[in-house]
């Protein structure tokens, strides 16, 4: 507001300037005092009324776009948009709503609004030069909101940085590391660097490599490693499709995980879903394949045990199962202190590096 009040003070004292230099020129040519004086006081009038209805249209336009802003908001909560883009969107709904407002209160003083335009175009010019890092950064926010490499709420790692995507703003992204760490990556960055995104599965690996004594019977730890991960409803037993369509057949709606579809929702609240409707027969068709192609496409995530490498000190036996991926680290945890306790009973025992010497 003190910038916009200094040109409107500036380019009322250049008109009060130039029309007292008209009314000086009307007395030098005659014309009664009076007249000039009623003239001077009828212009200073006009621009008090201008100035009076620019400051009420600017308030009014100011609470027309909070009132647009908050129904903004309302629709992208009802539709369920990502919280990242929907920020975004909000943000920019309010810059250009505002950028538009402030040129309607300057032309409603008779200020011609083309200069101005003409100098943010060229001030926008020497900005983005000066600050083309930035730019490259805010650019790197609109590729990752539309394309969505992650979202908020995904664990993520770049560049040595792990943690939970707290915020996507415009030009950086905020990561929440597993200790509470702050951390701010640039978007730009982001946008064209190699992201591992651990929350993007519904479903992980998890691997174990397990060393036994030499002398110890392989065949007996392979028997008790499968017994105890077997044991372990968590874990996948054959499918992943089966252990999904198992493990949500009884969730309602709202319990449902984010990487299930809301077919429900999108069917009565989305446009999206009316603009592809035209699809659904082709849907249908692929939904009624024979159940035996679709047997062939799944693939086989049972348990598995192998003997990966004679190590100088050990036998290494890798230990590979599947998990939902929210369950990660509560199988890890649980299978270690299995794998410690349990095993030792069955006769398998847990070498350590160590050194013969023999002496003559």
């Amino acid at each position: 507001m003190n910038f916009l009040s200094f040109i409107i003070s500036s380019i009322s004292s250049t008109q009060t300037a130039s029309s007292s230099s008209h009314k000086l020129s009307d007395v030098a040519n005659g014309l009664p005092i009076e007249q000039v004086v009623d003239k001077l006081v009828s212009s200073a009038v006009d621009l008090v009324l201008r100035l009076v209805i620019a400051i009420v249209v600017f308030y009014l336009g100011k609470l027309i776009i909070n009132k647009i802003y908050k129904s903004v908001n309302k629709i992208l909560h009802r539709r369920q948009v990502d919280r990242s883009l929907a920020t975004f969107v909000l943000s920019l709904v309010k810059i250009v709503m505002l950028f538009i407002l402030i040129i309607i209160s300057i032309s409603i003083l008779g200020i011609e609004t083309s200069s101005f335009i003409a100098l943010f175009a060229s001030a926008g010019v020497a900005v983005g030069m000066a600050l083309s890092g930035t730019l490259q950064n805010f650019a790197g926010g609109v590729l990752i909101l539309l394309l969505k490499p992650y979202k908020v709420g995904d664990f993520i790692e770049f560049q040595g940085f792990t943690g939970k995507v707290k915020e996507i703003q415009i030009f950086n992204t905020i990561l929440n590391t597993g200790d509470n760490k702050w951390i701010s990556i640039p978007n730009g960055g982001l946008s064209t660097g190699s992201i591992n995104n651990y929350s993007r599965e519904d479903y992980r690996r998890i691997d174990w490599t397990i060393s036994i004594a030499y002398g110890d019977d392989y065949e007996v730890a392979k028997r008790e490693i499968l017994r105890i991960v077997n044991e372990d409803d968590r874990i996948v037993k054959k499918y992943i499709e089966d252990d999904r369509a198992m493990r949500f057949k009884d969730a309602d709606v709202s319990a449902r995980p984010s990487f299930l579809p809301n077919i429900e929702f999108e069917r009565h609240h989305s446009r999206l879903w009316k603009m592809f409707h035209r699809n659904k027969n082709k849907s249908e068709r692929q939904q009624e394949q024979p159940a035996e192609e679709i047997r062939l496409a799944k693939t086989d995530c049972s348990p598995f045990v192998a003997l990966s490498a004679l190590a100088a000190s050990s036998v290494d036996v890798v230990v590979r199962v599947w998990a939902p991926t929210s369950l990660y680290w509560d199988v890890y945890f649980d299978m270690n202190a299995r794998f410690y306790n349990e095993l030792p009973k069955a006769g398998i025992n847990f070498p350590f590096p160590q050194m013969d010497v023999h002496m003559n």
